[in-house]
């Protein structure tokens, strides 16, 4: 298995407990567990659940409360959005948030077309290694990789010499940022390893169409990643 869909046990218990806050599973500042707990529910070691309490308190789920009575609580999730199999939770505004992914995914084909026309040797190697993120990213869950996957976006948008098209893209991007969260992948179809090897795939398709500055391919990659982002 390539190292961008390996996940570690810390990864998948704090995916299953993240899943279960953004069910509502958990009603803010109800107790999920304590370390000793989760330990048992899992089968986990100590180590591995210390490390799955550090990243879901990292990815604003939880919070740690120590001393008697102490344990890992869960925190306010916020409302919900979805990007196809993403649910992002966000602090407020969600038809806001929704709508401003719509504007972004209606301008895409534009940006990246834009950026296989004139991307420069320095935009390739920017392009490059924020691809080379994104699969590290895909290895900690899909709330980094999303932040990785905007990473991606927001620099291929520099690109575009439409400065209308880009700061408008820009600004919407970096709206659905500024009220996010965090993310999961839901429970259908895939699971959310191969949903992240899938995004992987595509997103590399999109850069190789970019920097090779074929037009027809890079329209082609546009459509297969709106297929997997457009809000149903």
């Amino acid at each position: 298995m390539n190292s961008f869909v390996s996940v570690t046990r810390a990864n998948v218990l704090a995916s299953e407990i993240e899943q279960q806050i953004l069910d509502r599973e958990f009603k803010p500042g109800e107790l999920i567990g304590t370390i000793d707990s989760l330990r048992a529910r899992s089968g986990f070691a100590r180590s591995t659940v210390a490390e799955a309490i550090r990243l879901l308190a990292d990815r604003g789920l939880a919070e740690i409360r120590p001393g008697r009575g102490g344990g890992l609580f869960a925190t306010a999730a916020g409302p919900m959005v979805r990007i196809r199999h993403t649910l992002l939770a966000v602090t407020d505004a969600p038809a806001s948030v929704a709508e401003a992914v719509a504007v972004r995914e209606a301008l895409e084909v534009l940006i990246d077309i834009d950026a296989a026309e004139h991307r420069t040797p320095a935009d390739i190697a920017d392009m490059k290694r924020l691809l080379g993120k994104l699969n590290n990213a895909a290895a900690k869950g899909t709330t980094p990789f999303l932040l990785a996957n905007w990473d991606l976006h927001e620099r291929i948008a520099l690109i575009s010499p439409n400065q209308t098209a880009s700061a408008l893209y820009l600004s919407m991007t970096r709206f659905v940022r500024e009220h996010a969260v965090a993310a999961t992948h839901d429970d259908a179809p895939e699971s959310a390893a191969e949903w992240l090897n899938v995004r992987i795939e595509t997103h590399a398709e999109l850069i190789a169409a970019i920097v090779d500055g074929d037009v027809p391919r890079t329209r082609t990659a546009v459509a297969k990643h709106a297929g997997l982002l457009i809000t149903e």
